[in-house]
């Protein structure tokens, strides 16, 4: 339910529809705006009855809310969110950002030299998996904390903010020491405890979406994560499991609009796994950005054959620094003139 309050209404009218509420037993969020405040009820399971609430004075309209998602909706938070992570902003009207690296931290030469390439031809932040999701045991599982530490070097040598995967409640909080961005994998989406635990402890969230997960389902998992009041979520389309399997996954670019007309949240695309191909991970990222994506997570490696782990779908150094070229003037087109210059 969210409780829309006259634009003349004081505080102490606003606090008294907040009593009302928590005297049914739900929480109030008030959401400020520009010319009103609007109160979002949590904590219902059906209908809530409002007769106590709609006569208060103050009140101009009661709207029910039956989405699952509440606090990800716009109707409860019309603004665009801005995700900063370090120093980089995402979100409605910054230039669109490219986080790039290794699926997996092998080593400290491996992760520096991609650091480094990544860095000279403009991504803004650093991937590298520390621990990895893999499908069988016997497959390389990552360096754990040890990656972490080479992640953290890595940044200290270029200055990139870094994303890693947090793949458990317990290891949350080692791995906000090292990372700027926490990522959930599609494999975790619905690891509602690791969720809540991301919500409590305020740090950017890249919430991947699970490979067999519909919107709703994408959304509501981003609702555990605030509902914690963790508000720094961005959204990730990475490719659902569909019939075809031609490519990895089936990257569905049209929930990018709609993502951005249901939810105030920061959406990216990271078309590396969803095609599973390098060839195809250049055209995806341009489309990606095209449909209005608030930035790309691309996997770059320095020897893609000698991969531990997603070789086929990494690009080359060289064809990281052409895409960022291609992108450069794609943004420009796009109506974002600080994309132009390229790094020296």
């Amino acid at each position: 339910m969210l409780i829309v309050m006259n634009h003349k209404a004081g505080q102490k009218q606003i606090d008294a529809v907040i009593s009302a509420v928590d005297r049914m037993g739900l929480t109030a969020a008030p959401i400020p705006g520009s010319e009103r405040t609007a109160i979002g009820v949590l904590g219902n399971r059906g209908y809530v009855d409002d007769t106590t609430i709609r006569d208060l004075p103050g009140v101009q309209e009661v709207i029910h809310v039956s989405k699952p998602y509440k606090l990800v909706s716009r109707d409860f938070h019309p603004r665009n969110t801005i995700v900063k992570v370090c120093d980089v902003p995402v979100g409605e009207g910054k230039r669109p950002v490219v986080v790039a690296g290794p699926c997996a931290v092998e080593s400290e030469e491996q992760i520096l030299k991609t650091a480094r390439a990544v860095k000279k031809a403009g991504a803004d932040m650093l991937r590298g998996g520390a621990f990895k999701p893999r499908t069988g045991p016997h497959t390389f599982q990552g360096l754990r904390e040890e990656g972490l530490r080479l992640l953290a070097l890595a940044r200290e040598e270029t200055g990139l903010p870094v994303v890693t995967e947090v793949m458990s409640p317990d290891t949350v909080g080692l791995v906000a020491e090292y990372a700027d961005l926490m990522q959930v994998g599609a494999r975790n989406m619905q690891n509602f405890e690791l969720l809540k635990e991301l919500g409590r402890i305020r740090k950017p969230v890249l919430l991947k979406r699970g490979m067999s997960a519909t919107l709703e389902e994408f959304l509501a998992a981003a609702e555990y994560i605030l509902a914690e009041g963790n508000p720094h979520v961005i959204l990730c389309e990475r490719g659902i499991r569909t019939f075809e399997t031609a490519t990895r996954n089936t990257l569905d670019l049209a929930v990018v609009p709609l993502i951005r007309e249901l939810s105030h949240l920061p959406v990216m695309i990271d078309p590396s796994h969803a095609t599973g191909k390098r060839s195809l991970v250049p055209p995806m990222a341009k489309a990606a950005l095209i449909a209005g994506a608030h930035g790309i997570l691309l996997e770059v490696h320095p020897e893609p054959d000698k991969a531990m782990s997603d070789g086929p779908q990494s690009l080359t150094f060289h064809g990281f620094e052409s895409l960022m070229d291609e992108i450069r003037r794609l943004n420009t087109f796009l109506g974002f003139e600080a994309a132009v210059e390229k790094p020296a």
